[in-house]
């Protein structure tokens, strides 16, 4: 079981959301971030004052899988949130210790959607 954690630009989030269903993924958690990578300074004008952007929005998702699944969903976020420029994002992949799903106290695996391929 692995979480798979992709920090993506806000304007891709539809197309990773549909390549994800393509994919048969299923079950994620979606948040509003802000962070900064590889991306230039960002300087705007706010109220007749220029001001330095350091922080970009940002969106998060969080998506707990079955180890078949870990590379389908690398490669889903990937297809929909490549553009090619810096900024596209990052995908971390962590180990996960216990799942357990509330509604019926499934856990593990049985908790995990999608469970195999």
């Amino acid at each position: 079981m692995k979480l798979v954690v992709a920090i993506i630009r806000p304007e891709r989030l539809t197309a990773v959301l549909e390549a994800l269903y393509r994919a048969d993924v299923r079950g994620m958690t979606v948040s509003k971030v802000q962070g900064h990578g590889g991306e230039t300074e960002h300087v705007e004008t706010y109220r007749g004052t220029t001001v330095k952007m350091e922080l970009q929005g940002k969106v998060r998702l969080e998506i707990g899988v079955s180890e078949v699944f870990v590379q389908p969903t690398i490669d889903a976020i990937v297809s929909g949130a490549r553009t090619g420029a810096v900024g596209d994002g990052k995908i971390f992949v962590l180990p996960v210790e216990r799942i357990v799903r509330i509604r019926t106290g499934e856990e593990d695996g049985a908790a995990v959607t999608p469970i195999d391929g």
